[in-house]
């Protein structure tokens, strides 16, 4: 169940977890993973717009 909360935080569906560690490279590791879980879901999105339009 941890990782559909972290999904949620990086999404902003969520608040951040006050007890969660604070520091800098765990910010910069937080942002590159909220990057590349947009990039998935755009990616996804693009998928599902092919099959359709080519079905």
């Amino acid at each position: 169940m941890g990782v559909l909360k972290q999904m949620a935080e990086y999404l902003y569906l969520r608040k951040p977890d006050p007890n969660r560690p604070d520091s800098q490279w765990v910010k910069y590791m937080h942002g590159i993973n909220r990057i590349s879980l947009m990039l998935f879901i755009v990616a996804i999105i693009i998928l599902i717009i092919k099959l359709v339009v080519r079905s």
